[in-house]
């Protein structure tokens, strides 16, 4: 295994234990995994990002380091109707997942929408600088101590990399993008994992339908339809969002309120002429990003 390779498996092991933690849907599929003696492999991430003129913002602001180490944009969707733009890149080896980034387009927005994500990301947090890229790129040539140092470093760019925002703010901007208030919240947070349906190397499940039945029998709560017809090239479904407490400033106190966070994905892509489709579909998505909106 390469450098790069091992970095990134551990880079995503703890973004899972971290993600994991919050959402207990993933924990009760592990359970069930274990139960029926299947294999987890995680078909994609997703992150999602503010596009404005600042540096860090938008979908480079998270594709550089994966793309330092090996990863390389494949796919472009646009969304005209969220004012989203998303790319998925490809990894550097069939054992690592897919990423998937989205933008929301801040200038095609209401003035008052973008007066408040210009306001409140404008002390972001700096990523990773051109030095720390450089060293992604050759950590071969890196001690196993400023390795170490670049995982913490990087680790820490998944979060909300500005200060914490006002509730109303969140409201206002939830009015007119729902996309828009999740990321204010949660900033560069991972929004999904998914599991490789076509994975799972069980009878028991081994197509989407077992899976949502097994979840449903476990009473996680589940999106109603599945995404993309039985023979398609792609299926999908999800649990529904967990909810969380949030925080956010009220005057001049930090409160908590309950805001959806993340949900637990499922992908089935199956064999079609000895082949897996490995891309996404634009109508699949727009509504899977449905699934973080409050009830």
């Amino acid at each position: 295994m390469t450098a790069q390779n091992e970095f990134l498996e551990r880079h995503f092991d703890k973004l899972w234990r971290e993600y994991r933690e919050r959402v207990d849907y993933a924990r009760t599929y592990e359970q069930l995994l274990q139960k029926h003696g299947g294999s987890f492999r995680n078909d994609h991430l997703a992150f999602r990002t503010f596009a404005t003129q600042s540096r860090w913002s938008g979908i480079a602001a998270i594709s550089r380091p994966f793309e330092a180490l090996g990863y390389r944009p494949a796919g472009t969707y646009d969304f005209p109707d969220k004012h989203l733009t998303s790319i998925h890149f490809a990894p550097p080896s069939e054992r690592l997942p897919k990423i998937f980034i989205s933008e929301l387009r801040v200038w095609e927005l209401s003035p008052k929408a973008q007066k408040i994500i210009l306001r409140s990301t404008a002390k972001t947090i700096p990523g990773l600088n051109d030095g720390e890229l450089a060293g992604l790129a050759n950590l071969a040539n890196l001690s196993a101590r400023r390795r170490e140092k670049l995982l913490s470093r990087w680790a820490c760019q998944f979060s909300r990399r500005w200060p914490t925002p006002k509730a109303s703010d969140a409201a206002a901007l939830e009015r007119e993008s729902q996309f828009g208030a999740w990321t204010l919240l949660h900033g560069h947070t991972v929004n999904h994992f998914t599991a490789a349906v076509h994975a799972h190397k069980v009878a028991s499940l081994d197509s989407i339908d077992k899976t949502i039945s097994a979840l449903k029998a476990a009473r996680v709560p589940m999106k109603p339809q599945i995404e993309g017809g039985r023979g398609s090239k792609l299926r999908q479904s999800s649990t529904l969002a967990v909810v969380i407490p949030v925080e956010m400033r009220s005057g001049s106190r930090i409160i908590k309120k309950p805001w959806t966070y993340a949900y637990f994905e499922l992908a089935e892509r199956p064999l079609i002429n000895g082949r897996r489709f490995e891309g996404f579909l634009g109508g699949q998505a727009t509504n899977l990003f449905e699934m973080t909106r409050r009830s």
